[in-house]
């Protein structure tokens, strides 16, 4: 059973699966204010996108009037534009409306990726630093929503805000000339927008509900999709394939369902505004026909009127997909957030020393832990390792001896007590000299994307090309490195897939004796590996260890049988401890397995 397995199965213990589904923080309502931070460092850049939109309206508000002086022109009204000069102007207007709409979008582009770097930088290293109860609890699938699914619908509304701008100065430009132009025909115009006013107020708060729906269900699917694909060697061996079909189905089904109505709604406003828009022009027709008839108004203006009123309901439809972008914006602020806002358990305080472990003696000082409050795993719980001493922790499954290792790499903190290393308290440390002087190697390895080298000096990333070599070679895995395709450049898949579980787990043994740790932790390290390889590193482990304080947790007695003391666990407490010979005198529960020929305490 792997560190983070075992972890898990101790906070299973305790916690019903849907309990500890509620993880985050409740969001807050100020989403613009949380979002200011990541806007402030683009301040210039957004303000010459701004600038060039500002532009690309004050030319789109021209082109209109610019026609109405050419028709004035041609129909030789008084006091009207000659109209050569009228073309050349209308030749410039157009050219920087094409200058400033295409530096408007570049601009605005730029500027969103921008903010949603800095955004996403910041949620990863968020992650990175929470502690290890959330990621216990969480599930990858909805993380990885969040970081994907929901940064993209931010990105989508930052890339539009800046128009969305453009459309508003469009709009209330329009309503200034209409007024300017002819007030009567104007009011008659804007007399519509209290009935847009309406529909919106009717609309609004059941497309708040739909967006949310939506992309709460689209999380639902991306975490069962991510459980199933990491999983898909224990669907296949059950052949559940048709059973997890049918739960994919239905939730996938909810989610098309979801996005459907998300869509139609979205997309119920369009109509709405066209028909206005029909309405709008019929006023000015009748309206601005009846006028010039009446000799109140010119043809020229007429026909500006109509260019200003076809464009005035552009911006106001650009506008309801704009605020369907921002809903969809707000919904996933609120959710990348709510990650954001996870606190960090695990806090270093300032000006921490670093963990110096020249003497690398382990403590647990009457410790209390457990993964929900109230219901510890370990209760007063106290042993001490001495500098060098090999110690072996051995107990059935939920016993605490993972729990242990975790407390001792500081990956969560005490409730009560104290855990000291060198007589260093490490709640008192800087946590990145814990890492360098406390290296736990789990039983199921966990490699990155890249080669052999940058894998076994992962911990370690100024070693050099020799000492790569000699901690491989220390644990056997020389051979078998330089008999890949390209040596310690060969690149590994996925969590090393393209090579065998037993030379990731001796890749794993080279990359903790690469980092030359003070106190080392092997979680039934060797349990990936068959009992032909096993044999074969026997002693680069005894090399491993020699010189290190060494806690070795262990199923199989074989592991163990070189510990200098054994301590036997059950129900997080000491049931017995001693050496190997010692414990098979008293004839307890160590002697117990050792007659049953070392069966796993899994089978307790």
């Amino acid at each position: 059973m792997t560190a983070a397995a075992a972890i898990a199965a101790d906070a299973d213990r305790i916690a019903p699966r849907d309990e500890r589904d509620e993880m985050y923080a409740p969001f807050s309502s100020g989403v613009i204010e949380r979002l200011r931070p990541f806007i402030r460092p683009h301040r210039r850049l957004a303000t010459v996108a701004v600038a060039t939109i500002l532009l690309f309206v004050t030319a789109q508000l021209v082109i209109p009037l610019l026609i109405k002086g050419a028709v004035d022109s041609l129909t030789g009204r008084a006091g009207s534009w000659p109209l050569p000069g009228i073309i050349i102007a209308f030749l410039v207007v157009i050219v920087l409306n094409s200058v400033t709409n295409y530096w408007s979008d570049v601009t605005a582009a730029r500027l969103a990726q921008r903010i949603i770097f800095d955004l996403r930088r910041a949620m990863f290293a968020h992650l990175q630093r929470v502690s290890q109860s959330f990621m216990d609890r969480s599930h990858v699938g909805r993380i990885m929503s969040r970081l994907q699914g929901d940064v993209n619908a931010l990105q989508e509304f930052f890339e539009t805000s800046v128009p969305a701008i453009g459309d508003m100065a469009l709009l209330v430009g329009i309503v200034g000339v209409l007024f300017a132009l002819e007030w009567r025909l104007a009011l008659l115009t804007v007399l519509l927008i209290p009935v847009l006013l309406g529909v919106r107020a009717f609309w609004l708060p059941r497309a708040r509900a739909v967006f949310a729906a939506a992309r709460d269900a689209s999380s639902i699917v991306n975490g069962a999709l991510a459980e199933n694909i990491n999983g898909v060697r224990v669907v296949q061996a059950t052949r559940r394939e048709a059973i997890n079909l049918a739960d994919f189905d239905r939730k996938a089904t909810q989610s098309r369902d979801a996005q459907v109505a998300a869509a139609w709604t979205a997309q119920i406003m369009v109509p709405t505004i066209d028909v206005l828009t029909g309405v709008a022009l019929a006023i000015v027709a009748l309206g601005g026909a009846w006028l010039t008839l009446e000799g109140r108004t010119d043809i020229g203006v007429m026909v500006a009127f109509m260019f200003y009123v076809q464009r005035f309901f552009e911006p106001v439809r650009t506008l309801s997909q704009q605020y369907t972008a921002a809903q969809r914006a707000t919904t996933a602020a609120h959710r990348i957030f709510e990650v954001l806002d996870v606190p960090i358990d695990i806090a270093e305080l300032p000006y921490a020393p670093p963990l110096e472990a020249r003497e690398p003696s382990v403590s647990l000082r009457h410790v209390t832990f457990g993964y929900r409050s109230g219901q510890p795993i370990l209760r007063d719980f106290s042993l001490d390792v001495a500098p060098c001493e090999v110690v072996a922790l051995v107990g059935p499954t939920g016993s605490g001896k993972s729990s242990i290792a975790a407390l001792i790499c500081r990956l969560y903190d005490v409730w009560d007590g104290a855990v000291l290393v060198g007589a260093q308290d490490l709640r008192k440390v800087n946590q990145q000299s814990i890492a360098r002087k406390v290296v736990m190697v789990l039983q199921e390895p966990f490699l990155f994307t890249g080669t052999v080298e940058e894998n076994i000096r992962f911990t370690t990333p100024d070693l050099d090309h020799q000492a790569v070599v000699r901690a491989a070679k220390a644990v056997r895995a020389h051979e078998f490195i330089m008999a890949l395709p390209d040596g310690y450049a060969t690149m590994l898949d996925q969590r090393g897939q393209n090579i065998s579980i037993g030379q990731r787990q001796l890749l794993s043994f080279a990359r903790a004796l690469a980092a030359d740790p003070a106190v080392l932790i092997l979680d039934e390290a060797t349990a990936s590996i068959d009992s032909f390889v096993e044999a074969q590193i026997q002693e680069a482990l005894r090399v491993l260890m020699r010189g290190r304080t060494s806690i070795l947790i262990a199923h199989r007695l074989a592991t163990v049988k070189d510990a200098d003391r054994i301590v036997v666990l059950r129900d997080g407490a000491i049931l017995e401890q001693g050496s190997p010979g010692e414990l098979l005198e008293r004839g307890g529960l160590y002697a117990d397995l050792h007659r049953h020929n070392y069966a796993s305490f899994d089978e307790i």
